[in-house]
């Protein structure tokens, strides 16, 4: 949608945003706020929010909500997610994806494609998952990843997840494609890391792109120096 006005943003849109790589949600919110409180000079209360968050080493669909669209991102946070990604198997990172060294090696002599396969059913439909301790989740007023980064030692409640689809697209020697549909709450850090268990063996997160949220796709997206160019900023 071209030629947006400053009615369409206060009486609310629904963005979708390709966030790219190594930006924080609040990254790509604050670099779109600033674009169009600027075109449209609005003032500080104008509202703007995102729909769930994409951790920096991840890319993909981010949906921002503007004016009275805000009030819809309860129900958008809530609808089912697809992503893509890679899991590389034989090593663990305390983050359970790059944002950490490798803590640990394992061996891989019995992984075989059928292996890999077949593991992938054990984890359809509801499940219990474990958050990483490298998340924004608090425990005792702090933030997960405050309580890890002190190297404290924190029990973290199982949860429930459904994951409607788990699909491995590709198998480039340790290193697994996959495809996901999951429900709110999902981390796929964690399925990364409970996948290489199941496997008897390590596993960590290497590449992740969120390609749906609800009947919203990526592919319909752009990135944010795409709208601010879009919105006439330069």
């Amino acid at each position: 949608m071209t030629n947006r006005t400053k009615e369409d943003f206060l009486n609310g849109q629904t963005l979708l945003i390709d966030k790219p790589l190594n930006w924080s949600s609040f990254q790509a919110v604050n670099a779109l706020k600033w674009a169009i409180r600027k075109k449209f000079d609005l003032n500080k209360k104008f509202k703007i929010g995102h729909a769930g968050t994409l951790d920096p080493l991840a890319t993909g669909l981010l949906l921002i909500c503007t004016g009275k669209h805000t009030k819809t991102i309860p129900s958008l946070q809530g609808q089912e997610k697809e992503y893509t990604g890679i899991i590389t198997l034989g090593a663990t990172t305390p983050s359970y994806d790059l944002e950490t060294e490798i803590d640990q090696t394992f061996s891989t002599d019995h992984i075989t494609e059928t292996l890999i396969k077949a593991t992938t059913a054990k984890f359809l439909g509801e499940i219990d998952q474990r958050p990483p301790i490298f998340s924004a989740l608090k425990k005792d007023g702090k933030r997960l990843y405050e309580h890890a980064r002190k190297g404290e030692t924190v029990a973290i409640p199982t949860r429930k997840i459904t994951i409607s689809a788990f699909e491995i697209t590709q198998i480039d020697q340790l290193n697994v494609h996959f495809r996901v549909s999951c429900s709110k709450g999902t981390y796929i850090r964690s399925l990364a890391h409970d996948f290489g268990q199941a496997l008897q063996t390590g596993g960590h997160l290497t590449a992740l792109r969120r390609t749906k949220i609800g009947t919203f796709n990526v592919d319909n997206a752009q990135t944010p120096e795409a709208f601010k160019l879009q919105l006439g900023e330069k």
